[in-house]
């Protein structure tokens, strides 16, 4: 009886959680998306953009001037969007990574679902999160409106790919925006493989808007227009390098144009009119929120954005935050916040340079002429930076410098603004308990019994948030008066805090390196944490002297078995063996035999390990 009676109360629980369906009539929300695409609409001023329906569709809508996506790239992009949660406190904000939610927390079509909704996205998901039970409804893929029409109301998913960064680099094309017409970034050079590759990009806007009028003609042909909420966006900023995959305004900013029927204009946004301009920063964050609002149903307190509409809308938001992860198959971490003029950018990996080799970005004939620019010495200031080490921060006036190139963390002038800035970063990290301060691999096998999230909220005895975090500005701050300190945290009991504290000698280079030399060497042979014995080795391996070097290879080596600790440590140890340069030549033949896959390998990143060993191996050759 007792345990009946808990069964019960678990279920009514569970019911509560979720909102409600009502009995009023609800509005169909219709979310149209392009990949890859920044504003570059001539709805957005653009003249260079040939986008007549967009332009038409927002002569009757609401533009959003100041829309994010949250992240740079599509798998954390969408798995912001499935959620209504940060990536960084769901541990999912790593590309192509996998996670799972707590349990009681669910994607967002399931609480449409209960408030009365029919839920369809017939082609893309590319979630990081693992999606648990039915999550979208059955749809013919082929097809989809016949179902649209027979289930309402309807929230539906109908997303365009033809403007993906893959189809910048397709040869042949033939083309119509002229590239002489190109306005070419300050951080691009002006070269005609980039200006073909911009060109390439506004013809493929320019079908992905045909393709948009159809979906609207369609909208319309069922006889749905008048009952449909419609919403287009971009999932990211365009797929051009230092756009897509960098959480600049450029990555992160998209197009958001909103209709709303005149028979709904109670759930429209405050300031909404027909062909108007919104500037409140809004974001993927908020759109699962908003959408449950829309549905009439309170949107679950979990979630961490804000409605910007329907039923339950906040006011607007001063900030917007984004971030970046690890991107395929190189580590990274940098958080980003923005305000509506200025954007802050918090480097926690300065050491590493912006443009790493990522594989599959440098498919794309401009990467690969930049980089052979940078190479011959031949770039500005500004096209050059892309290829160096990071500062610690930077801050820009987005109405002043839209290309985001004059950094102005030491302008007197905006000292305010840099300190208001860095307040709202921290503060973002507390209070969404940010895991992407633990090394990956202990974020996925530390503490097997709890999920991401639940890490991040278990308290100070297994995540120390304010103590990682201080240690790990500490290290990225570059500042040579931190290295007592740093040395220091080397005996810290928590191992993300060795992890930092390792990385931020590193980052100093042979200054760091020396301080605490015994001790990095007894870390890289025997800390219990294979991350931080592989930071502890890359320090060593690259500013040590002969015998440093000999062990900081042996522990490498061992840790880019993906056999021994698995695929997260593999890929922080040969991302340092290829740091190490020329130092890393006594194991070309153990690199060589290493395993690249295996019952270990990554469920949605199979390629990384693979392409790690490729491009290592291939600059070692290149150094004989």
């Amino acid at each position: 009886m007792m345990r009946s009676s808990i069964i019960c109360f678990a279920l009514l629980a569970f019911l509560t959680f979720l909102p409600e369906p009502l009995s009023a009539q609800q509005p169909n929300i219709l979310w149209l998306t392009a990949e890859d695409i920044g504003p570059h609409l001539g709805c957005y001023g653009d003249d260079y953009a040939d986008t007549p329906h967009l332009d038409k569709f927002a002569e009757r809508s609401l533009t959003y001037l100041n829309a994010w996506s949250t992240a740079p790239v599509c798998a954390p992009a969408r798995t912001t969007l499935i959620s209504g949660m940060y990536p960084p406190s769901t541990g999912s904000g790593h590309m192509r990574s996998l996670t799972n939610l707590p349990e009681g927390f669910h994607m967002y079509p399931v609480y449409m679902r209960n408030a009365g909704y029919f839920c369809i996205n017939p082609h893309k998901e590319d979630y990081n999160l693992a999606k648990e039970g039915e999550v979208w409804d059955a749809v013919d893929k082929r097809n989809p409106w016949s179902n649209l029409k027979e289930n309402q109301p309807f929230m539906a998913v109908l997303n365009q790919t033809n403007t993906h960064e893959s189809k910048i680099r397709t040869r042949p094309h033939k083309q119509v925006h002229d590239p002489a017409g190109v306005r070419v970034p300050a951080y691009h050079p002006d070269t005609p493989e980039v200006r073909q590759d911009w060109a390439q990009y506004y013809d493929n806007i320019t079908k992905m808007d045909e393709w948009f009028g159809e979906q609207i003609a369609e909208l319309e042909r069922q006889g749905l227009a008048d009952d449909t909420i419609v919403f287009f966006y971009g999932d990211h900023g365009s797929g051009m390098p230092r756009n897509k995959r960098w959480p600049y305004n450029s990555g992160l900013r998209v197009p958001l144009i909103i209709h709303v029927p005149e028979k709904f204009q109670g759930l429209a946004p405050t300031d909404y009119m027909a062909g108007g301009k919104s500037e409140q920063l809004v974001g993927f964050i908020d759109f699962a929120q908003t959408i449950i609002s829309l549905a009439g149903a309170q949107p679950p307190e979990h979630m961490q954005g804000h409605p910007f509409m329907g039923a339950f809308a906040d006011p607007p938001q001063e900030y917007a935050y984004g971030f970046r992860g690890r991107m395929d198959e190189r580590y990274d971490m940098v958080r980003t916040v923005r305000s509506k003029r200025y954007i802050y950018l918090r480097h926690y990996m300065p050491h590493k340079v912006y443009g790493q080799y990522i594989d599959y970005m440098f498919v794309t004939p401009t990467t690969r002429k930049w980089k052979e620019l940078f190479d011959a010495g031949e770039l500005t200031a500004a096209q050059s930076l892309f290829w160096q080490t990071k500062p610690f921060e930077e801050l820009y006036d987005l109405e002043a410098d839209p290309d985001e190139v004059n950094n102005l963390v030491e302008s007197p002038e905006h000292a305010g603004v840099l300190a208001e800035l860095r307040k709202a970063h921290e503060d973002w990290v507390f209070d969404v308990k940010d895991v992407g301060f633990l090394p990956e691999d202990e974020l996925h096998n530390a503490w097997p019994n709890l999920t991401p999230y639940e890490i991040g909220h278990a308290g100070p005895e297994i995540f120390p948030i304010k103590r990682i975090q201080a240690v790990a500005a500490s290290a990225a701050s570059q500042d040579l008066q931190e290295i007592p300190f740093l040395v220091d945290m080397l005996r810290d009991v928590t191992s993300a805090v060795r992890y930092w504290a390792a990385m931020g000698l590193l980052i100093r280079e042979s200054t760091g390196v020396s301080s605490a030399q015994k001790r990095l060497r007894r870390m890289a042979r025997q800390d219990p944490s294979p991350s931080v014995r592989v930071i502890a080795a890359e320090a060593l391996g690259r500013y040590g002297d002969k015998q440093d070097v000999r062990i900081a290879l042996n522990t490498l080596i061992e840790c880019a078995n993906a056999e021994n600790h698995g695929a997260y440590v593999a890929m922080l140890a040969l991302n340092s063996i290829d740091f190490l340069d020329d130092r890393a030549a006594p194991i070309k033949s153990k690199i060589e035999n290493l395993p690249q896959k295996g019952d270990w390998t990554p469920a949605r990143g199979n390629s990384y390990v693979p392409n790690l060993i490729k491009k290592t191996l291939a600059d070692l050759n290149e150094q004989r």
